[in-house]
Protein backbone atom coordinates (compact mmCIF):
# COMPACT_ATOMS: atom_id res chain seq x y z
CA UNK A 1 0.00 0.00 0.00
CA UNK A 2 1.40 3.24 -1.02
CA UNK A 3 2.29 5.81 1.76
CA UNK A 4 0.11 8.86 1.61
CA UNK A 5 2.43 11.81 1.91
CA UNK A 6 1.41 15.31 2.18
CA UNK A 7 3.72 18.04 1.78
CA UNK A 8 3.58 21.40 3.57
CA UNK A 9 6.13 23.38 2.44
CA UNK A 10 9.76 22.43 2.72
CA UNK A 11 8.99 19.54 5.01
CA UNK A 12 7.85 15.94 4.09
CA UNK A 13 5.01 15.37 6.52
CA UNK A 14 5.44 11.49 6.36
CA UNK A 15 9.15 11.61 7.01
CA UNK A 16 8.82 14.43 9.16
CA UNK A 17 12.14 15.93 7.93
CA UNK A 18 13.25 18.69 5.93
CA UNK A 19 13.83 18.20 2.29
CA UNK A 20 17.73 18.54 1.32
CA UNK A 21 18.25 21.95 0.23
CA UNK A 22 15.48 23.84 2.32
CA UNK A 23 16.37 26.76 4.39
CA UNK A 24 16.16 24.41 7.33
CA UNK A 25 18.28 21.46 6.47
CA UNK A 26 20.75 24.06 5.10
CA UNK A 27 20.54 25.43 8.71
CA UNK A 28 20.77 22.10 10.40
CA UNK A 29 23.91 21.37 7.91
CA UNK A 30 25.70 24.57 9.24
CA UNK A 31 25.31 23.49 12.55
CA UNK A 32 26.63 20.16 11.90
CA UNK A 33 29.38 21.59 10.40
CA UNK A 34 30.05 23.88 13.06
CA UNK A 35 30.10 21.21 15.77
CA UNK A 36 33.15 19.76 13.54
CA UNK A 37 35.39 22.77 13.58
CA UNK A 38 34.29 23.39 17.04
CA UNK A 39 35.23 19.95 18.71
CA UNK A 40 38.38 19.86 16.42
CA UNK A 41 39.13 23.45 17.74
CA UNK A 42 38.08 22.80 21.23
CA UNK A 43 40.88 19.67 21.31
CA UNK A 44 43.14 22.19 20.36
CA UNK A 45 43.37 24.59 23.47
CA UNK A 46 41.61 22.28 26.13
CA UNK A 47 44.53 20.08 26.50
CA UNK A 48 46.46 23.50 27.85
CA UNK A 49 44.92 23.09 30.72
CA UNK A 50 45.21 19.75 31.78
CA UNK A 51 49.43 20.07 30.90
CA UNK A 52 50.59 20.33 34.69
CA UNK A 53 47.87 17.26 35.36
CA UNK A 54 48.86 15.19 32.45
CA UNK A 55 52.57 15.69 33.82
CA UNK A 56 52.00 14.65 37.47
CA UNK A 57 49.92 11.69 36.74
CA UNK A 58 52.06 10.42 33.53
CA UNK A 59 55.11 11.85 33.94
CA UNK A 60 58.25 13.97 32.01
CA UNK A 61 58.81 17.43 31.23
CA UNK A 62 57.98 20.42 28.99
CA UNK A 63 58.90 18.42 25.40
CA UNK A 64 57.29 15.53 26.46
CA UNK A 65 54.06 18.11 27.02
CA UNK A 66 54.92 19.68 23.49
CA UNK A 67 54.25 16.48 21.94
CA UNK A 68 50.66 15.77 23.80
CA UNK A 69 49.97 19.22 21.74
CA UNK A 70 51.83 18.96 18.78
CA UNK A 71 51.22 15.03 17.75
CA UNK A 72 47.88 16.44 17.32
CA UNK A 73 48.72 19.74 15.15
CA UNK A 74 51.17 17.54 13.39
CA UNK A 75 48.82 14.72 12.17
CA UNK A 76 46.45 17.57 11.45
CA UNK A 77 48.76 19.36 9.41
CA UNK A 78 50.21 16.98 7.11
CA UNK A 79 46.90 15.04 6.52
CA UNK A 80 44.66 17.95 5.26
CA UNK A 81 45.72 18.25 2.19
CA UNK A 82 44.94 14.30 1.31
CA UNK A 83 41.32 14.36 3.14
CA UNK A 84 40.12 17.49 0.71
CA UNK A 85 41.50 15.23 -1.88
CA UNK A 86 39.32 12.62 -0.76
CA UNK A 87 36.40 14.58 -0.14
CA UNK A 88 36.63 15.67 -3.69
CA UNK A 89 36.85 11.94 -5.06
CA UNK A 90 34.29 10.12 -3.20
CA UNK A 91 32.13 13.14 -1.94
CA UNK A 92 32.63 15.25 1.22
CA UNK A 93 29.73 13.99 3.43
CA UNK A 94 30.99 10.51 3.85
CA UNK A 95 34.49 11.74 4.19
CA UNK A 96 33.23 13.82 6.87
CA UNK A 97 31.26 11.17 8.73
CA UNK A 98 33.79 9.07 8.71
CA UNK A 99 35.79 11.47 10.01
CA UNK A 100 33.40 12.38 13.14
CA UNK A 101 33.68 8.80 13.54
CA UNK A 102 37.10 8.45 13.74
CA UNK A 103 37.57 11.38 16.10
CA UNK A 104 35.18 10.16 18.53
CA UNK A 105 36.92 6.52 18.96
CA UNK A 106 39.65 8.37 19.09
CA UNK A 107 38.95 10.73 21.94
CA UNK A 108 37.79 7.74 24.16
CA UNK A 109 41.32 6.04 23.26
CA UNK A 110 42.95 9.50 24.49
CA UNK A 111 40.62 9.29 28.25
CA UNK A 112 41.25 5.60 28.55
CA UNK A 113 45.49 5.88 27.57
CA UNK A 114 47.97 4.42 30.64
CA UNK A 115 50.86 6.59 30.06
CA UNK A 116 52.04 9.16 27.93
CA UNK A 117 53.16 6.59 24.67
CA UNK A 118 49.67 6.09 24.16
CA UNK A 119 48.36 9.45 24.88
CA UNK A 120 50.44 10.61 22.20
CA UNK A 121 49.61 8.63 19.70
CA UNK A 122 45.87 8.74 20.61
CA UNK A 123 46.20 12.15 19.85
CA UNK A 124 48.34 11.44 16.09
CA UNK A 125 44.86 9.50 15.64
CA UNK A 126 42.66 12.60 16.62
CA UNK A 127 44.85 14.92 14.71
CA UNK A 128 43.88 12.46 11.35
CA UNK A 129 40.41 12.69 11.62
CA UNK A 130 40.61 16.57 12.38
CA UNK A 131 42.47 16.80 9.52
CA UNK A 132 39.09 15.06 7.72
CA UNK A 133 36.77 16.90 9.30
CA UNK A 134 38.07 20.53 8.64
CA UNK A 135 38.49 20.94 5.20
CA UNK A 136 35.32 18.44 4.51
CA UNK A 137 33.09 20.86 6.52
CA UNK A 138 33.91 23.77 4.47
CA UNK A 139 33.66 21.73 1.27
CA UNK A 140 29.70 21.17 2.35
CA UNK A 141 28.80 24.71 3.40
CA UNK A 142 30.55 25.38 0.22
CA UNK A 143 28.26 23.13 -1.29
CA UNK A 144 24.81 24.39 0.71
CA UNK A 145 25.43 28.16 0.38
CA UNK A 146 26.12 28.88 -3.31
CA UNK A 147 25.31 32.43 -3.03
CA UNK A 148 28.88 34.66 -2.11
CA UNK A 149 26.86 36.78 0.65
CA UNK A 150 25.43 34.02 2.34
CA UNK A 151 28.37 31.51 2.19
CA UNK A 152 30.15 34.48 4.05
CA UNK A 153 27.51 34.77 7.03
CA UNK A 154 27.35 31.28 7.13
CA UNK A 155 31.38 30.89 7.25
CA UNK A 156 31.37 33.64 9.56
CA UNK A 157 29.05 31.19 11.76
CA UNK A 158 30.97 28.19 11.49
CA UNK A 159 34.53 30.14 12.47
CA UNK A 160 32.70 32.00 15.26
CA UNK A 161 31.46 28.28 16.86
CA UNK A 162 35.22 26.80 16.36
CA UNK A 163 36.38 30.24 17.85
CA UNK A 164 34.39 30.30 21.20
CA UNK A 165 35.42 26.57 21.16
CA UNK A 166 39.15 27.46 20.87
CA UNK A 167 38.97 30.02 23.61
CA UNK A 168 36.48 28.31 26.01
CA UNK A 169 38.65 25.49 25.65
CA UNK A 170 40.86 26.33 28.39
CA UNK A 171 37.67 27.06 31.03
CA UNK A 172 35.87 24.11 30.13
CA UNK A 173 39.12 21.88 30.52
CA UNK A 174 39.74 23.74 34.23
CA UNK A 175 36.34 23.10 35.14
CA UNK A 176 36.21 19.80 33.82
CA UNK A 177 39.61 18.44 35.53
CA UNK A 178 38.77 20.28 38.87
CA UNK A 179 35.37 18.43 39.22
CA UNK A 180 36.40 14.95 37.19
CA UNK A 181 39.83 14.58 36.51
CA UNK A 182 42.08 15.59 33.28
CA UNK A 183 40.92 12.12 31.29
CA UNK A 184 37.36 14.06 31.37
CA UNK A 185 38.58 16.86 28.78
CA UNK A 186 38.62 13.99 25.83
CA UNK A 187 35.06 11.83 27.02
CA UNK A 188 33.22 15.52 26.65
CA UNK A 189 34.09 14.51 22.36
CA UNK A 190 31.94 11.71 22.64
CA UNK A 191 28.04 13.26 22.95
CA UNK A 192 29.51 15.70 20.63
CA UNK A 193 30.98 13.75 17.77
CA UNK A 194 27.47 11.76 18.35
CA UNK A 195 24.94 14.47 17.60
CA UNK A 196 27.42 15.74 14.60
CA UNK A 197 26.99 12.36 12.94
CA UNK A 198 23.58 12.39 12.92
CA UNK A 199 22.93 16.10 11.76
CA UNK A 200 24.80 15.69 8.87
CA UNK A 201 23.82 11.79 8.01
CA UNK A 202 20.24 13.46 8.21
CA UNK A 203 20.34 16.98 6.93
CA UNK A 204 23.45 17.35 4.58
CA UNK A 205 23.50 16.51 0.87
CA UNK A 206 26.59 15.01 -0.32
CA UNK A 207 28.79 17.29 -2.80
CA UNK A 208 29.82 16.73 -6.74
CA UNK A 209 31.83 13.52 -6.60
CA UNK A 210 35.72 14.03 -8.84
CA UNK A 211 36.24 10.09 -9.20
CA UNK A 212 39.25 11.25 -11.49
CA UNK A 213 40.87 13.07 -8.65
CA UNK A 214 43.94 10.91 -7.35
CA UNK A 215 45.33 10.60 -3.57
CA UNK A 216 49.11 11.51 -3.96
CA UNK A 217 50.74 9.24 -1.34
CA UNK A 218 54.57 9.81 -1.83
CA UNK A 219 53.77 13.74 -1.70
CA UNK A 220 51.56 12.54 1.41
CA UNK A 221 54.71 10.77 3.12
CA UNK A 222 57.05 13.47 2.14
CA UNK A 223 54.72 15.58 4.38
CA UNK A 224 54.59 13.73 7.00
CA UNK A 225 58.17 13.58 7.11
CA UNK A 226 58.89 17.37 6.59
CA UNK A 227 56.47 18.41 9.22
CA UNK A 228 57.05 16.04 11.74
CA UNK A 229 61.25 16.13 11.69
CA UNK A 230 61.08 20.41 11.69
CA UNK A 231 58.61 19.87 14.62
CA UNK A 232 60.63 17.21 16.68
CA UNK A 233 63.93 19.72 15.71
CA UNK A 234 62.23 22.50 16.94
CA UNK A 235 60.99 20.76 19.91
CA UNK A 236 63.86 18.58 20.94
CA UNK A 237 66.47 21.59 20.26
CA UNK A 238 64.91 23.28 23.57
CA UNK A 239 65.32 20.28 25.70
CA UNK A 240 68.96 18.70 24.11
CA UNK A 241 70.50 21.77 22.70
CA UNK A 242 70.32 23.23 18.99
CA UNK A 243 73.98 21.78 18.42
CA UNK A 244 72.89 18.20 19.50
CA UNK A 245 73.78 16.14 16.55
CA UNK A 246 70.09 14.34 16.67
CA UNK A 247 68.37 17.76 16.18
CA UNK A 248 70.69 18.75 13.66
CA UNK A 249 70.22 15.58 11.85
CA UNK A 250 66.45 16.29 12.38
CA UNK A 251 66.70 19.71 10.33
CA UNK A 252 68.29 18.71 7.54
CA UNK A 253 66.31 15.33 7.38
CA UNK A 254 63.16 17.97 7.39
CA UNK A 255 65.09 20.01 4.56
CA UNK A 256 65.27 16.88 2.42
CA UNK A 257 62.20 16.12 2.71
CA UNK A 258 60.77 19.71 1.93
CA UNK A 259 62.82 19.63 -1.03
CA UNK A 260 61.33 16.11 -2.35
CA UNK A 261 57.64 17.56 -1.17
CA UNK A 262 58.26 20.37 -4.05
CA UNK A 263 59.71 18.08 -6.52
CA UNK A 264 57.07 15.57 -6.46
CA UNK A 265 54.29 18.40 -6.25
CA UNK A 266 55.78 20.36 -9.27
CA UNK A 267 55.50 16.89 -11.21
CA UNK A 268 52.53 14.91 -10.41
CA UNK A 269 49.66 14.60 -12.74
CA UNK A 270 47.13 15.78 -9.53
CA UNK A 271 49.05 16.75 -6.56
CA UNK A 272 47.78 16.99 -3.34
CA UNK A 273 49.04 20.32 -3.30
CA UNK A 274 48.76 22.24 -6.72
CA UNK A 275 51.26 24.41 -6.53
CA UNK A 276 49.52 26.43 -9.45
CA UNK A 277 46.82 27.69 -6.91
CA UNK A 278 49.85 29.70 -5.44
CA UNK A 279 50.13 31.38 -9.15
CA UNK A 280 46.62 33.79 -7.44
CA UNK A 281 48.14 36.15 -5.78
CA UNK A 282 44.92 36.55 -3.41
CA UNK A 283 45.44 32.59 -2.53
CA UNK A 284 48.83 32.98 -1.49
CA UNK A 285 48.46 36.10 0.45
CA UNK A 286 45.86 34.71 2.51
CA UNK A 287 47.52 30.89 3.21
CA UNK A 288 51.10 33.09 4.01
CA UNK A 289 48.30 35.01 6.77
CA UNK A 290 47.24 31.76 8.02
CA UNK A 291 50.57 30.32 8.57
CA UNK A 292 51.74 33.65 10.59
CA UNK A 293 48.58 34.12 12.55
CA UNK A 294 48.55 30.60 13.69
CA UNK A 295 51.99 30.81 14.82
CA UNK A 296 51.25 33.48 16.87
CA UNK A 297 48.30 32.69 18.82
CA UNK A 298 48.68 28.95 19.17
CA UNK A 299 51.75 29.65 20.75
CA UNK A 300 51.33 32.23 22.68
CA UNK A 301 48.45 29.81 24.18
CA UNK A 302 50.11 27.24 25.24
CA UNK A 303 52.92 29.43 27.00
CA UNK A 304 50.11 31.54 28.99
CA UNK A 305 48.89 28.34 29.72
CA UNK A 306 52.10 27.05 31.51
CA UNK A 307 52.35 30.88 32.80
CA UNK A 308 49.25 30.34 34.71
CA UNK A 309 50.12 26.94 36.06
CA UNK A 310 53.83 26.68 36.39
CA UNK A 311 54.70 30.10 37.31
CA UNK A 312 51.86 31.85 39.09
CA UNK A 313 50.94 28.59 40.70
CA UNK A 314 47.28 28.53 39.63
CA UNK A 315 44.86 25.26 39.41
CA UNK A 316 43.53 24.21 36.30
CA UNK A 317 40.65 26.05 37.53
CA UNK A 318 41.58 29.02 38.08
CA UNK A 319 43.89 28.77 34.97
CA UNK A 320 40.58 28.15 32.63
CA UNK A 321 38.70 31.33 34.52
CA UNK A 322 41.99 33.32 33.62
CA UNK A 323 41.11 32.46 29.38
CA UNK A 324 37.39 33.40 30.36
CA UNK A 325 37.83 37.62 28.69
CA UNK A 326 38.90 35.63 25.42
CA UNK A 327 35.87 33.54 25.53
CA UNK A 328 33.26 36.08 25.87
CA UNK A 329 35.33 38.74 23.14
CA UNK A 330 35.85 36.36 20.18
CA UNK A 331 32.24 34.96 19.36
CA UNK A 332 30.63 38.66 19.00
CA UNK A 333 33.46 39.86 17.12
CA UNK A 334 33.49 36.81 14.67
CA UNK A 335 29.68 37.80 14.16
CA UNK A 336 30.76 41.30 13.16
CA UNK A 337 33.35 40.37 10.82
CA UNK A 338 31.42 39.72 8.00
CA UNK A 339 29.31 43.16 8.29
CA UNK A 340 32.46 45.08 8.63
CA UNK A 341 34.01 42.96 5.80
CA UNK A 342 31.23 44.44 3.67
CA UNK A 343 32.27 47.86 4.61
CA UNK A 344 35.46 47.96 4.25
CA UNK A 345 36.52 45.08 2.33
CA UNK A 346 37.70 41.91 3.19
CA UNK A 347 41.62 42.56 3.25
CA UNK A 348 41.61 45.77 5.58
CA UNK A 349 39.30 43.37 7.90
CA UNK A 350 42.26 41.26 8.05
CA UNK A 351 44.54 44.10 8.62
CA UNK A 352 42.90 45.59 11.91
CA UNK A 353 42.31 41.96 12.80
CA UNK A 354 46.20 41.52 12.80
CA UNK A 355 47.19 44.50 14.16
CA UNK A 356 44.74 44.44 17.23
CA UNK A 357 46.39 40.55 18.53
CA UNK A 358 49.57 42.67 17.55
CA UNK A 359 48.81 45.30 20.48
CA UNK A 360 47.71 43.16 22.77
CA UNK A 361 51.00 41.04 22.37
CA UNK A 362 52.72 44.32 22.49
CA UNK A 363 50.86 44.97 25.73
CA UNK A 364 52.23 41.61 27.51
CA UNK A 365 55.79 42.38 26.67
CA UNK A 366 56.10 43.77 30.43
CA UNK A 367 54.69 41.05 31.72
CA UNK A 368 55.96 39.33 34.98
CA UNK A 369 54.52 36.61 37.25
CA UNK A 370 53.64 38.98 39.54
CA UNK A 371 51.71 41.12 37.17
CA UNK A 372 48.22 42.05 38.07
CA UNK A 373 45.57 40.10 36.39
CA UNK A 374 43.64 42.58 34.89
CA UNK A 375 46.81 44.09 32.81
CA UNK A 376 46.64 40.75 31.29
CA UNK A 377 43.36 40.37 30.99
CA UNK A 378 42.83 43.36 28.87
CA UNK A 379 45.47 42.09 26.53
CA UNK A 380 43.79 39.14 26.26
CA UNK A 381 40.55 40.28 25.11
CA UNK A 382 42.79 42.37 22.53
CA UNK A 383 44.72 39.24 21.46
CA UNK A 384 41.48 37.00 21.18
CA UNK A 385 39.03 40.49 19.63
CA UNK A 386 42.05 40.63 16.37
CA UNK A 387 41.74 36.78 16.03
CA UNK A 388 38.11 36.80 15.90
CA UNK A 389 37.94 39.88 13.37
CA UNK A 390 40.60 38.26 10.92
CA UNK A 391 39.65 34.40 10.50
CA UNK A 392 35.91 34.65 8.78
CA UNK A 393 37.48 37.33 6.02
CA UNK A 394 40.37 35.34 5.80
CA UNK A 395 38.62 31.80 5.22
CA UNK A 396 35.92 33.33 2.55
CA UNK A 397 38.53 35.14 0.88
CA UNK A 398 40.37 32.06 0.33
CA UNK A 399 37.44 30.25 -0.97
CA UNK A 400 36.54 32.65 -3.40
CA UNK A 401 39.42 32.89 -4.85
CA UNK A 402 39.37 29.20 -6.58
CA UNK A 403 36.41 27.70 -8.52
CA UNK A 404 33.93 25.60 -6.40
CA UNK A 405 34.85 22.21 -7.91
CA UNK A 406 38.22 22.60 -5.96
CA UNK A 407 36.86 23.88 -2.47
CA UNK A 408 37.59 20.76 -0.57
CA UNK A 409 41.66 21.07 -1.98
CA UNK A 410 41.46 24.80 -1.36
CA UNK A 411 40.29 24.24 1.99
CA UNK A 412 42.63 22.04 2.62
CA UNK A 413 45.32 24.17 2.20
CA UNK A 414 44.58 26.97 3.96
CA UNK A 415 44.05 24.33 6.91
CA UNK A 416 47.09 22.97 5.96
CA UNK A 417 49.05 25.95 6.45
CA UNK A 418 47.01 27.03 9.55
CA UNK A 419 48.00 24.01 11.29
CA UNK A 420 51.27 23.96 10.32
CA UNK A 421 51.44 27.33 11.93
CA UNK A 422 50.30 26.01 15.03
CA UNK A 423 52.92 22.95 15.37
CA UNK A 424 55.70 25.35 14.90
CA UNK A 425 54.10 27.77 17.03
CA UNK A 426 54.08 25.75 19.77
CA UNK A 427 57.07 23.68 18.88
CA UNK A 428 59.08 27.12 18.60
CA UNK A 429 57.19 29.08 22.02
CA UNK A 430 57.86 25.67 24.18
CA UNK A 431 61.51 25.59 23.46
CA UNK A 432 62.17 28.77 24.39
CA UNK A 433 60.58 28.78 27.54
CA UNK A 434 62.12 25.57 28.14
CA UNK A 435 65.52 26.41 29.78
CA UNK A 436 64.98 25.94 33.23
CA UNK A 437 65.19 28.94 34.97
CA UNK A 438 64.96 31.22 31.56
CA UNK A 439 60.99 30.48 31.70
CA UNK A 440 60.20 34.62 31.48
CA UNK A 441 63.05 35.24 29.12
CA UNK A 442 61.56 32.78 26.71
CA UNK A 443 58.25 34.09 27.42
CA UNK A 444 59.04 37.55 26.52
CA UNK A 445 60.72 36.25 23.47
CA UNK A 446 57.72 34.41 22.55
CA UNK A 447 55.41 37.81 23.03
CA UNK A 448 58.07 39.18 20.44
CA UNK A 449 57.69 36.84 17.67
CA UNK A 450 53.83 36.89 18.04
CA UNK A 451 53.52 40.49 17.62
CA UNK A 452 56.37 40.59 14.84
CA UNK A 453 54.34 37.40 12.82
CA UNK A 454 50.73 39.77 13.34
CA UNK A 455 52.40 42.98 11.77
CA UNK A 456 53.52 40.71 9.17
CA UNK A 457 50.75 39.67 8.17
CA UNK A 458 49.04 42.77 7.97
CA UNK A 459 51.79 43.80 5.95
CA UNK A 460 51.30 41.11 3.74
CA UNK A 461 47.39 41.12 3.15
CA UNK A 462 47.42 44.79 2.99
CA UNK A 463 50.22 45.67 0.50
CA UNK A 464 50.21 42.60 -1.16
CA UNK A 465 46.17 42.22 -1.69
CA UNK A 466 44.84 43.79 -5.43
CA UNK A 467 43.38 47.27 -4.92
CA UNK A 468 39.83 46.29 -5.39
CA UNK A 469 39.70 43.69 -2.17
CA UNK A 470 40.74 46.83 -0.59
CA UNK A 471 38.70 49.57 -2.02
CA UNK A 472 35.12 47.37 -2.29
CA UNK A 473 33.31 50.68 -3.76
CA UNK A 474 35.86 50.13 -6.96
Amino acid sequence: MRANTIKYGSFDKAASTPRAGSPLATSLTLAAMSLGYGVVQLDVTIVNTALDAMGRTLGGGVAELQWVVSAYTIAFAAFILTAGALGDRIGAKRVFMAGFAIFTAASLACALSPNATVLIGARLVQGLAAAILVPNSLALLNHAYPDDRARGRAVAVWAAGASLALTAGPFVGGALITLVGWRSIFMVNLPIGLAGLWLTWRYASETTRARSREIDLPGQLAAIGALGMLAGAIIEGGALGWSHPVVLGAFVGAAAFAVLFLWRESRAAQPMLPLSLFSHRLFALTSLVGLLVNIAIYGLIFVLSLYFQQINGLSAWWTGLAFVPMMGAVLPINLLAPHLSERIGPCPTIVVGACVSALGCFGLLWIEPDTRYWMICAQLIAISGGLGLLVPPLTSTLLGSVDKARSGIAAGVLNATRQTGSVLGVALFGSLVAAEGAFMTGFHLSLVVSMSALLLAAIVIGFGAPRRMNNPSE
